[in-house]
């Protein structure tokens, strides 16, 4: 904005340019208080609910940000299907405790308990006593090589039952990785699937150490794999081999989940165990081996089949210098490192 002043004053030169000075100061302050004078008589409760999010407040910003760090891009709570991602203390997953904490469920929790991992089983029943769906019907199915691994028998609370199911000697990791979705199939359709609503595979190389509740159930869930959370989807280890049944193109998948911690409705696991299995056995006759074993071809149906409920990295963690930061821990692996161990050697070997 320019001011042009023509004035003529008896006074002289002076006077004239005092009079310009103070009209110059005068415009100055308008323009001044147009541009800023406006901005606090904006109502900032009313302009928009978003400014709630971020910390305002009758005007004010709020000094405790702690709501901003549980609602930004690092704790999504939907995935881009609509699908709940489920963090255990959000407010979804409170109100999905409450609306099913009085029904009467029946839940199965699924482990394979081979050769050494026998080792883990006592402790991993232990801790699911303590965390794992308090106040529902649990039945814990151990498919063992070895059923005197559970002798004496674990004394279990009101509403909890084991059963043993007898599972042939699998010869080495190789050999379990692949079996296990056959295995469990079996066992799905054979015992399972007449007994419970929901049925949870999970390794037994784990141990609950934080409360696993209702918000974990739904049709088909997956876990969200603690060390690929977050990172860009070309570095998840997808299988790439073109003759692979778990081939994954580049223009697929949202996700990379771990094969640790997964469930649904009896109908929709044996869906699942079934699928896996035909695409693993196909694979056997080619003489092809998936880069992640089970996890591949688990990763290739839930592309295909997306699930309908999401858990968090909280309900699959274990220590390592890739795994994302959780709010809280729920299920934690004891023996992760020892099989990343296992597997890099065997790849050495090889080379």
């Amino acid at each position: 904005m320019a001011l042009f002043l023509f004035c003529k004053s008896p006074a002289g030169p002076v006077r004239m340019k005092r009079i310009q000075l103070l009209l110059c100061c005068f415009v100055l302050s308008l323009i001044i208080y147009f541009f800023n004078g406006h901005k606090p008589a904006v109502n900032l409760e009313s302009a928009h609910p978003f400014t709630e999010e971020l910390g305002v407040k009758d005007g004010t910003i709020l000094k405790d940000m702690s709501a901003i760090k549980t609602v930004d891009s690092k704790t999504p709570q939907e995935t881009s299907w609509g699908a709940p991602l489920v963090w255990g203390d959000s407010h979804n997953s409170v109100g999905q405790r409450a609306r099913l904490s009085e029904r009467g469920i029946h839940v199965g929790l699924l482990a394979l308990v081979v050769g050494t991992y026998a080792r883990f089983v006592r402790h991993f029943l232990s801790s699911a006593e303590t965390h794992f769906l308090p106040g529902q019907m649990v039945t814990y199915y151990i498919l063992t090589d070895n059923p005197r691994t559970m002798d004496p028998p674990v004394e279990l609370g009101p509403g909890r039952q084991m059963k043993v199911l007898p599972a042939a000697e699998l010869p080495g990791w190789d050999g379990l990785a692949f079996r296990r979705m056959v295995l469990f199939a079996e066992a799905m359709w054979d015992v399972i699937g007449s007994e419970v609503d929901y049925v949870f595979c999970t390794d037994v190389d784990q141990e609950f150490v934080g409360p696993v509740e209702e918000e974990i159930l739904g049709d088909l869930v997956a876990t969200l794999h603690p060390e690929f959370f977050q990172m860009p989807r070309n570095q998840f280890p997808y299988e790439d081999q073109e003759d692979s049944s778990a081939c994954v193109e580049e223009d697929e998948g949202d996700y990379y989940y771990t094969s640790e911690f997964y469930g649904g409705v009896v109908s929709q696991m044996r869906r699942l165990a079934r699928d896996c299995s035909l695409l693993i056995l196909q694979d056997q006759a080619n003489k092809v081996t998936a880069r992640a074993l089970e996890e591949s071809y688990l990763n290739r149906y839930l592309i295909d089949h997306r699930p309908s409920c999401v858990l968090s990295p909280e309900y699959s963690w274990w220590d390592s210098p890739l795994t994302v930061h959780v709010p809280k821990k729920r299920l934690v692996s004891l023996g992760r490192q020892c099989e990343v161990y296992d597997m890099q050697k065997r790849e050495q070997q090889k080379c």
